[in-house]
């Protein structure tokens, strides 16, 4: 299977989320089956199921099967009515009206209403990872009534109706979480959503069962009568049970890069690439600027000129990607821009940069020592760590490898901030604002969220950037305040981004309607239906 050229990269722009390795066939019969058992891969078994504080991938993957949002968004980014029905916003941008659908019950029983979005929505500034920028101009939600909902904005948000996905701002219901820690409440492991598919039970270490929700909205749907989440950690075995027909589907990074081409030949399986559109991703090294080496900038500057990013990809995700040279990624190609500083990879320099912090080798040769912790998803991160490990050892820094479940990781580097440095994978979603300020935006250090400012990075320059590109309605500017941005963590490097990921998904061949929407199998498989 051939690496994806730079082209078929900046395609994202003109058809978001359109299909560049093309699967086997996804063309479904005229009438869909009905019934049948869905049997989900996800690695590492997540965290918890709804993402109000937590967006983890196997989180944010599985939860929108139960929990949804306002709005779906088709492969072209076209909106898709969920739990709205169409919206409105006043010139200014100020003001935006929602027509919420009518006869909507929670899995409970009880009725969806507008009091359930209101809750969710500023639930989501104060709590999740993106939503302190998403919403950081929401000033007021009102509800008219039991199917209007008026969000009152302090600025324009011209990215906020791309944020309004079950993955990105789940809807819950307020009677369950209403004056309790929405962080805590156990809820979030045995959810109450009002989609497609009702959650019945988790055993830890196993799997779960999604059941048919038989009073789904959707009349009809969804086809399928239940989806078995399994949990398989080993990365061998995991390739195995695709190959075999044990499980069904699986996304994100469900087998190692290096089996793909094996697996693309089998014919019981398709590979599709489509429906990552909505949060594309980069594999960056993010250093905790609280850490005294790391706070240096000649040190971080070193250890950019140190890794070979070109091996990164090639040898650990097998050219399925392109050297990242910075936050943006190249399929969002109306905000990127490869017009910033880069560093070449020059061992020479490294050494010379870490003279002259003051930081000597000693008889070992060893100038400083530090712990590094790899993303506990999929295999590439344990590979980029050992590469980091032997790369950094050629400048004298030694490296000790600390692999961890992902529970242990969130605690350590969010809540403890117990780290020196991580690689990891950082989502873009659509939009800068919603994927990429929350690394950078010295508002958004809040210890104890994943996947924030994990970094401790302030910049004021920085700040002030992002901040108006919120609230810029005029398109060029907007470009240029993200081209601007880029520029200035270019040279900072906070975050030394390495890899622009090319993300896919494995199904079975008998699995169809799977990737109808930008968010693919994160979406919540309402259509889906198995052939035999």
């Amino acid at each position: 299977m051939p690496r994806l050229s730079r082209r078929a990269f900046g395609a994202f722009s003109a058809a978001a989320g359109s299909a560049l390795l093309l699967p086997r066939s996804l063309r479904a019969q005229e009438e869909p089956v009905r019934g049948g058992t869905l049997r989900f891969l996800v690695d590492p078994e997540p965290t918890g199921l709804v993402p109000l504080s937590d967006t983890t991938g196997a989180n944010v993957m599985l939860s929108c099967k139960i929990t949804e949002g306002l709005y779906g968004y088709g492969l072209d980014f076209s909106l898709r009515p969920q739990l709205a029905l169409s919206h409105t916003v006043t010139p200014d941008g100020k003001e935006l009206t929602f027509k919420l659908r009518e006869g909507v019950k929670w899995h409970d029983g009880q009725p969806f209403t507008s009091a359930d979005v209101a809750f969710s929505l500023m639930t989501l500034k104060a709590n999740h990872p993106r939503g302190r920028a998403t919403y950081a101009n929401l000033e007021e939600v009102q509800t008219p009534d039991e199917h209007t909902v008026v969000l009152k904005m302090k600025a324009p948000a011209p990215y906020l109706l791309n944020a309004l996905a079950g993955q990105e701002s789940p809807i819950v219901p307020k009677h369950i979480y209403d004056g309790s820690d929405v962080t805590t409440n156990p809820h979030n492991h045995a959810p109450i959503g009002t989609g497609p598919f009702k959650f019945k039970e988790w055993q830890r270490g196993s799997h779960m069962i999604f059941e048919r929700n038989e009073d789904y909205w959707d009349e009809g749907k969804p086809y399928l009568d239940r989806i078995i989440v399994r949990f398989i950690p080993d990365a061998a075995a995991r390739s195995i049970a695709f190959e075999t027909g044990e499980v069904d589907v699986g996304g994100d990074y469900p087998i190692p890069y290096s089996d793909l081409e094996r697996l693309s030949q089998v014919p019981t399986l398709g590979i599709e690439t489509r429906g990552y559109g909505y949060g594309p991703n980069i594999s960056a090294i993010e250093f905790n600027l609280d850490n005294p080496y790391f706070a240096k900038p000649e040190v971080r500057q070193a250890v950019a000129h140190a890794v070979n990013k070109e091996i990164l990809l090639q040898n650990v995700y097998y050219g399925f990607g392109e050297v990242a040279t910075g936050p943006i990624h190249q399929a969002h190609s109306q905000f990127y821009t490869g017009d910033v500083h880069q560093y070449a990879f020059d061992p020479e320099r490294a050494n010379q940069l870490l003279d002259q912090a003051g930081l000597p080798r000693n008889e070992d040769g060893i100038r400083f020592a530090v712990s590094h912790d790899p993303l506990p998803i999929g295999n590439q991160h344990i590979q980029s760590g050992e590469y980091i490990r032997q790369a950094l050892a050629q400048v004298g820094i030694q490296v000790t490898l600390r692999n961890q479940d992902m529970a242990t990781y969130i605690k350590r580097v969010y809540a403890d901030r117990d780290f020196d440095f991580v690689n990891n994978t950082m989502t873009n979603s659509p939009d800068p604002t919603l994927g990429v300020q929350r690394f950078y935006w010295s508002k958004n250090f809040k210890p104890g969220v994943p996947f924030s400012n994990g970094s401790h990075y302030e910049n004021a320059e920085v700040d002030r950037l992002l901040e108006a590109a919120q609230v810029e309605q005029d398109p060029a500017k907007r470009v240029q305040l993200f081209h601007d941005f880029q520029k200035i963590v270019a040279v900072d490097i906070p975050t030394l981004n390495t890899i622009a990921i090319q993300t896919f998904t494995i199904h079975s061949v008998n699995l169809k309607n799977h990737t109808l929407t930008a968010d693919g199998i994160h979406a919540n498989l309402a259509e889906a239906y198995l052939v035999s």
